[in-house]
């Protein structure tokens, strides 16, 4: 079987050596597309592909409809929002995601943005500590968990919503599971999103919700730009000067909220999985469901079912 691996932005040369080895090791041949700078290079590169591997690429309908033979495609990562699932679906192409290789990336730049705006972005006035606070985490998948890990280090009181996994096993985890996402956002002075973007969760983070943060309050979105509600949210920072806004996903409406200054913070790009331990980890991750697929036909992280 022919695998490609297409990434625009590369994966680490240790990671790139890792898929090698996993990939030639079960009897297939791997082929390189890096760097690409047009997607005319990525059509021709899946004509005769077996399988692909993925980070922020783009696999839509016309990607699809070149990639003849293609019937896997890995995306190194837990979001999956740049594969056209429906496309993938009529086109009998598997698609899976990595779940949990950038879990403890993500959740330690949590904490790295969550200091750095409890201490007034490093302006030289007083700040506060994370002791003692009541941290919201929304969604308590992979990386929300491995958040609540790390809070527990701080001395934080930790709380957490999610609509898909029972309260119970919050509990055991010695996180308080709360009913609903308002009754999180009213009891916390932070919250952390880590939910999906789907069609549930659009624009959902809005002016309303997070408006029912205590005074001082503080949202933290490592998950993605799309469910915030960036007019809401903008009205609210106006209406509400203690409030405070950090992020790695860079809004739309970025030069609006840098007129918060003092509140407001966004990396220049997604840095959530931007470490070297997840970029391995995702690509050998990818690499070796991509062999238990053409072995054994396993299909446990697919997520177009």
């Amino acid at each position: 079987m022919k695998v490609l691996v297409a990434t625009e932005k590369p994966f680490a040369g240790a990671a790139v050596e890792g898929i090698r080895k996993e990939i030639e090791g079960a009897g297939h041949e791997l082929v390189l597309l890096e760097k690409y700078t047009e997607k005319g290079q990525l059509l021709e590169a899946v004509k005769d592909v077996d399988a692909m591997i993925i980070r922020s690429d783009k696999v839509d309908a016309e990607v699809l409809d070149a990639a003849k033979q293609l019937k896997v495609v890995v995306r190194a990562g837990a979001g999956y929002d740049n594969i056209d699932l429906a496309a993938a679906t009529a086109h009998n192409v598997v698609a899976e995601n990595t779940p949990g290789q950038n879990a403890n990336a993500v959740a330690e730049l949590v904490f790295g943005l969550l200091v750095y705006a409890v201490r007034n972005f490093y302006n030289g006035k007083s700040g506060t500590e994370l002791l003692g606070k009541k941290l919201g985490i929304l969604a308590f998948g992979n990386v929300g968990r491995n958040v609540a890990r790390i809070a527990k280090g701080f001395g934080m009181d930790v709380y957490a919503y999610d609509a898909f996994c029972p309260a119970p096993v919050i509990e055991a985890a010695g996180v308080h599971a709360v009913e609903n996402r308002e009754s999180l956002f009213e009891q916390c002075d932070i919250v952390s999103l880590h939910i999906p973007a789907t069609a549930e969760t659009l624009q959902s983070i809005n002016h309303d919700l997070v408006g029912k943060l205590k005074k001082g309050g503080i949202l933290i979105n490592t998950a993605r730009k799309e469910v915030i509600d960036e007019a809401g949210l903008i009205q609210l920072m106006q209406e509400r000067e203690d409030l405070k806004y950090v992020t790695d996903i860079m809004p739309d409406a970025h030069e609006e909220f840098l007129r918060f200054e003092g509140r407001y913070f966004s990396t220049p790009k997604k840095m959530g999985a931007q470490t070297a331990e997840a970029n391995i980890n995702a690509g050998i991750a990818a690499a070796r469901q991509i062999n238990a697929f053409f072995k054994d036909g396993d299909t446990r992280y697919q997520v177009n079912r």
